[in-house]
């Protein structure tokens, strides 16, 4: 009797599959440095064998245990979270799937794709589950299709881009998270038996709470040159979630994807669901290693314009606010040629007429420039700009609307909020409904007619501020469970039309802040704004955080006057990534005015090696008062370090030499600090001029730290 029990759970599923028999199908999934091996147990189901570094010997992959469910239905079990979740037409909500067939071919030499077919063996259901493999950047991207020809609509009630499964003696969870002001704050914990979900259900703006990455740590907490660690990403703006479930046996099981929270998709006969991607890379020796391939798969294939430079600019937000005219903005282009950026971005507050933009009350959705401000319009001030020897970019949010402008009184219907109750107002502001294709043409037309009538425009600062509050579509009518989706999907229907029609214009990312930071975005945006918080001492904990995730040259990092520290400390920070200004150059001094000039033309020297160099993080904010990160070019020859002291004391602590990373140790290299400002106290950095060898940098390192609270240095190394 004890001995049927155990063949029919076997039948049932995966869970004793050290016991069954070799695999008829094995699907290896490598980028020659993980591998995800795949295999189809006894019963015809698919389950994960392994996940790990790559398998090289390759003679045993047939005596590995099958594992468990690759893809977890809610089945005849119902023991876990499920990947899936639906009910079929007559009402049944129980799936079982079984293995049809893989494919695999190279869509390039260094990306590989698996597809894996599974189908319901009842109902006329079948899963597609996608892996592409890279194998220049150690990273797995997996979604999944779902379709069926039942008669009438399934009811999609669970979704997942990803299921993946684990068998460790610990779990060690770092997440991001925070409110506007406060993003990427870093939290790690060890996962104990039961649920653990990330996840947002904001819609629009999604990722303002909780950013949609993960750090996982297997065995031990993450480290950062040694131990095994998964790094993993949703490319989806809208609401995700990560449900991490630790079974009784203290095995895990990693579910990504779409939050189904109000989202329940009735998908019709013939339709395909296609699920976002799900990003992760898998590594051996700690999250620098894992970082790097995340770096470069974006720069290769994700982030828009990946290996193209960035351009450095001065806004005008904070010197004018609202308050500006034609006269007061050719001043600070002016001022923008002689600090020696690239390009003057113009902010909020150059449009609307009947209802002036003069504040966050009015004006939204109205995109005429507003005459009394700018009497020749867009126009004049690209010219002018030009004329000053600067490009002009542009600031738009043209996914939302003010209650008090011409578009909501023309067009209430086009407005995400409910017939029947009064709106509530995130910001001053309700979002429109992109489900809406008319919507669609109107927000594509907002970029189309001001590059169609201003071809020298060379940027927009796109930003959404709102999330999807009052949530009812008018258009959608009956299916009001798909607006969260169906918004995400008509927000790239826009996008995608700009790309195709306007490929070379870079655009930023902003959401209030660091409320969109997701690289299916990414695709369309060459940078994004990592927080409005703008406090330097606050940014090196948030651009930490991205850091993991997000290559230097995609986070936006402005000076500002957001803080009570030099001008030196605030602009070195902001060098760590993509460099912009944002203060009133009339309100520094001379000094500080030349300090940032030649900021300026350091940066744009190094550039190469920052936004496209391999990325070290050497000594963490979180561990004590300094923090240190460094760039090394590929070739080892050149590097630039960065070390903040902040809230270093002296005379109290010892501060010790930074030993970096990354370099030849055969070679030498020289050592020279730049951005140096005398009126700014520092203890002498002694190094600098003198050249050491690459073994020496890196096991012995540089006393680069100052031990003055909020202090920094930039050093330049270069080989010999």
């Amino acid at each position: 009797m004890k001995l049927m029990r155990f063949i029919g759970v076997c039948l049932l599923g995966c869970s004793f599959s050290l016991l069954q028999a070799a695999s008829p199908e094995t699907i290896r999934v490598t980028t020659g440095k993980t591998d995800l091996i795949l295999k189809v147990d006894t019963t015809g189901r698919l389950c994960q064998s392994y996940l790990g570094s790559v398998w090289t010997d390759g003679r045993n992959l047939d005596v590995l245990p099958a594992g468990k469910d690759a893809y977890q239905p809610y089945d005849l079990q119902n023991f876990f979270e499920p990947a899936v979740r639906m009910t079929h037409a007559d009402g049944n909500n129980s799936s079982l799937f079984r293995y049809v067939s893989h494919t695999q071919e190279a869509l390039s030499p260094t990306v590989t794709r698996t597809v894996v077919t599974l189908r319901d063996d009842v109902y006329p259901v079948e899963v597609k589950l996608y892996y592409d493999a890279f194998s220049d950047a150690n990273i797995i991207k997996a979604w999944t299709e779902i379709s069926h020809r039942e008669k009438r609509p399934v009811l999609l009630q669970d979704f997942a881009s990803s299921l993946l499964y684990f068998a460790r003696p610990a779990y060690y969870l770092t997440e991001f998270t925070g409110k506007w002001g406060n993003e990427t704050t870093m939290t790690e914990q060890k996962l104990t038996p039961g649920k653990k979900v990330l996840d947002t259900r904001l819609g629009a703006r999604a990722a303002m709470l909780t950013s949609p990455f993960f750090i996982l740590g297997l065995d031990a907490p993450a480290r950062e040159t040694e131990g095994e660690v998964v790094l993993g990403t949703l490319n989806w703006t809208g609401n995700f979630r990560f449900t991490f479930d630790i079974d009784a046996s203290n095995d895990l099981r990693v579910v990504s994807g779409i939050n189904p929270y109000a989202s329940e998709y009735n998908l019709r006969p013939g339709e395909v669901f296609r699920t976002p991607e799900f990003v992760f890379t898998y590594s051996d020796k700690g999250t620098g290693e894992a970082s790097r391939s995340f770096h470069d798969w974006a720069r290769d294939y994700q982030l828009k314009d990946g290996h193209g430079p960035r351009l450095t600019l001065l806004n005008n937000w904070e010197a004018t606010g609202f308050a500006f005219d034609e006269k007061k903005l050719s001043h600070f282009m002016r001022e923008a040629a002689i600090l020696g950026v690239d390009m003057f971005l113009l902010d909020d507050g150059w449009f609307g007429n009947k209802y002036p933009r003069s504040s966050d009350k009015s004006g939204l959705g109205d995109w005429e420039p507003t005459a009394s401000k700018l009497p020749n319009g867009v126009g004049g001030l690209v010219r002018a700009a030009d004329s000053a020897g600067v490009k002009f970019g542009i600031w738009i949010e043209p996914e939302m609307v003010n209650p008090k402008s011409e578009l909501y009184e023309k067009h209430p219907d086009w407005v995400i909020h409910y017939p029947n109750r009064e709106p509530y107002y995130y910001r001053n502001q309700m979002a429109l409904d992109l489900c809406n294709p008319q919507v669609q043409d109107f927000v594509f037309g907002v970029v189309d007619k001001l590059l169609s009538e201003n071809p020298d425009l060379a940027y927009f600062k796109w930003d959404c501020n709102s999330m999807l509050t009052n949530p009812y579509s008018f258009y959608l009518k009956e299916n009001q469970s798909h607006l969260f989706i169906e918004y995400v999907r008509g927000l790239y229907k826009v996008l995608e039309r700009i790309q195709e029609k306007y490929p070379d214009v870079p655009m930023m990312l902003c959401s209030g802040g660091g409320g969109r930071c997701d690289y299916e975005a990414l695709k369309y945006f060459t940078e994004f704004w990592a927080s409005d918080n703008t406090d330097p001492v606050k940014r090196i904990f948030m651009q930490w955080g991205y850091s993991y995730f997000f290559p230097a040259k995609s986070i936006s990092a402005h000076v500002t006057s957001m803080g009570d520290q030099s001008i030196k400390f605030r602009t070195d920070v902001a060098m760590m990534d993509k460099l912009g200004f944002d203060i009133n150059m009339d309100k520094l001094t001379e000094a500080e005015r030349q300090f940032c000039r030649e900021a300026v033309q350091n940066y744009k020297r190094l550039a190469p090696i920052i936004q496209e160099g391999d990325q070290f993080r050497l000594v963490s904010p979180y561990s004590g008062n300094h923090a240190a990160v460094m760039y090394v070019t590929p070739g080892q020859d050149k590097a630039v370090l960065f070390a903040y002291d902040i809230y270093a004391q002296k005379y109290v602590e010892r501060s010790y030499p930074i030993r970096l990373q990354g370099l030849d140790p055969q070679r030498s290299y020289r050592v020279v600090e730049i951005n140096k400002m005398d009126s700014v106290p520092a203890r002498p950095f002694v190094e600098d001029g003198k050249t050491f060898s690459g073994e020496y940098l890196m096991k012995i390192g540089l006393q680069a730290f100052s031990d003055f609270r909020e202090s920094s240095r930039v050093i330049e190394i270069t080989a010999q």
